[in-house]
């Protein structure tokens, strides 16, 4: 449980101002004939369930049918509707040009389908609104959140999620879903740093968000799939890969300015850790074990892969050099926060250091069991394995006296 540095003021709101508390943005892209049905029932909903006063905007970016003539109607037709046009295409471009130019101190978006229950929407921006949280999101993969679509849909997004927290160390749960909202002065820090313009968009503000110690709220919804949706699933799977690729070497160089906003927007433990438990170590081991796993897959195809031509001490020996450096590179970002490059060669020398006592447990586990005989690969397999477990937990204990609490 964690609170502020300095506490988030609640949004204040006063009777019969016309400033809206929550703008809703409704990114569009040729979609003239859903776009009708969804303003008239998000406006109707509003209107009925919302306490605050509201508005709806149009992004439309670059639709070519008769998208922007509706979306000009509705606004003629109903208060609080309002249309903002963009030339170019792009979700995460048409978010932030509508949020950017806003004077709504709660911000929203939700995909034109509206496959989720609107119902989740006020239970949605309420920590906001009150200043408990930062951002919120809608997940479609919380225990009590009731969806319907197709299998393939589903593999994919649960996928998705399990590979943004290998690779991106992400703590939320649907990056994905259309459903989403942030407090307006944490959009004014964190838009400037997102970089993608399109699908991508989502996951990246909401690492950079996690990254800046800002607290994000989940909201479990019921949501529908919608099955004319014309998102092409392997382009914008390629295109949220190449993303992660790109913040991930973001992150592991310091490129980002994380330190500073962390410093003036994140949330600080309420109390320290009991003196029992060192601080931070259930999570630094968790992330440790991920990298550990990691590497030791590596580790093993290295050594399988090069033990036919090299024999079995000098692939033992290529393979674990090439997975240490890795696996000291990954440790410093993700087990210790370390970013830039301040002391990175001394803590590659105490990761060299924990290398050469992981070769030689392994490499003398392997002469002691060569010297009782010829072992099946099956067998030496199994002794590298225990050897590197082994190996492993003096790795940590050493990277972890040489690098915790020196975060750069």
């Amino acid at each position: 449980m964690t609170t502020t540095g300095s506490p988030r003021p609640a949004v204040q709101t006063r009777t019969g101002t016309p400033t809206a508390v929550l703008d809703v943005v409704v990114p569009v892209y040729n979609e003239e004939a859903d776009l009708g049905p969804c303003v008239r029932r998000l406006h109707q909903h509003l209107s009925a369930h919302f306490p605050y006063p509201f508005r709806i905007t149009v992004a439309d970016n670059a639709s070519v049918d008769g998208t922007l003539a509706v979306a000009e109607a509705l606004a003629a037709e109903l208060p609080h509707v309002e249309v903002r046009h963009l030339s170019a295409k792009g979700r995460g471009r048409a978010l932030r040009a509508a949020w950017s130019a806003s004077d709504a101190p709660v911000l929203a978006y939700m995909d034109v389908d509206l496959s989720t229950d609107l119902a989740a929407l006020l239970p949605l921006v309420a920590p906001l609104i009150s200043g408990h949280s930062d951002l919120a999101i809608g997940t479609r993969l919380a225990r009590t959140s009731r969806v319907v679509r197709g299998a393939k849909r589903e593999v994919i997004s649960r996928a998705y999620n399990l590979l943004l927290r290998g690779a991106l160390a992400a703590r939320f749960s649907d990056a994905q879903c259309g459903f989403k909202a942030i407090r307006a002065d944490v959009a004014r820090e964190l838009l400037p740093l997102v970089q993608d313009t399109g699908w991508f968009f989502d996951t990246e503000l909401l690492v950079l968000a996690q990254r800046a110690g800002l607290r994000i709220h989940e909201v479990p919804v019921d949501w529908v799939d919608d099955p004319d949706s014309r998102v092409d699933i392997v382009a914008t799977a390629l295109a949220d890969l190449r993303g992660i690729g790109r913040l991930g070497r973001a992150l592991v160089t310091g490129a980002l300015p994380l330190a500073a906003l962390r410093a003036q927007w994140g949330r600080a433990p309420l109390a320290p850790a009991p003196a029992r438990v060192p601080a931070g170590l259930p999570a630094q081991l968790a992330r440790f074990a991920l990298v550990g796993v990691v590497s030791t897959v590596a580790y093993l195809v290295l050594f399988v892969a090069t033990r036919g031509m090299l024999g079995a001490q000098p692939a033992n020996l290529l393979a674990l050099l090439v997975t240490a450096v890795g696996n000291t590179a990954a440790n410093r970002r993700l087990t210790f926060g370390i970013t830039g490059r301040r002391a990175a060669g001394r803590h590659h020398l105490q990761g060299l250091l924990a290398f050469a006592l992981g070769l030689a447990l392994t490499s003398g586990a392997l002469a002691a069991l060569h010297a009782v005989g010829t072992p099946s690969r099956p067998v030496e397999l199994v002794v590298l394995v225990v050897a590197n477990l082994a190996a492993t937990a003096l790795r940590f204990l050493l990277l972890r006296l040489a690098m915790h609490h020196r975060r750069g």
